[in-house]
């Protein structure tokens, strides 16, 4: 291990995934608080699918741009996944044009909730090791 680095990579996707449910839970926070209002139209907070593809482009053959100013083809790693917020239009036909569905929503919530603990569990483990490692095994 690096001495300059005392996180593994581990350690730091760990870190980087809480900071995207986190994300996800304040956009559909926010669709569920204007749930009532009309003309609102609910958004998604995706980063799953580019955080998946910048982990399998670290186990792969790595594709190269031969000039700066061409399309890169996703993040590189997984520091370099942002997310990005779309929006949905209303497809409920239901005349106040809101489509937020709070059972949807409360449910994507549950869902991302699970997640956050979960990567949350597994980062206090990694420093529950590297605590243990620190103390000399006592």
């Amino acid at each position: 291990m690096d001495p300059t680095k005392p996180f593994d990579a581990n350690m730091q996707l760990l870190g980087k995934v809480l900071d995207l449910r986190a994300q996800k839970a304040q956009v559909i926070s926010a669709n569920i608080a204007n749930a009532e209002t009309p003309g609102f139209s609910p958004s998604r907070f995706d980063f799953e699918q580019d955080l998946a593809h910048a982990l399998d482009k670290n186990r792969g053959i790595r594709l190269a741009r031969s000039h700066s100013t061409h399309i890169p083809l996703g993040p590189a790693n997984f520091q370099e996944v942002s997310g990005k917020v779309v929006m949905v239009e209303d497809k409920t036909g239901i005349g106040d044009k809101n489509g937020v569905s709070v059972d949807q929503e409360m449910l994507a919530l549950s869902e991302n909730e699970l997640m956050y603990e979960t990567a949350a569990q597994l980062l206090k483990q990694k420093l529950s090791l590297l605590k243990h490692v620190i103390s000399g095994g006592q």
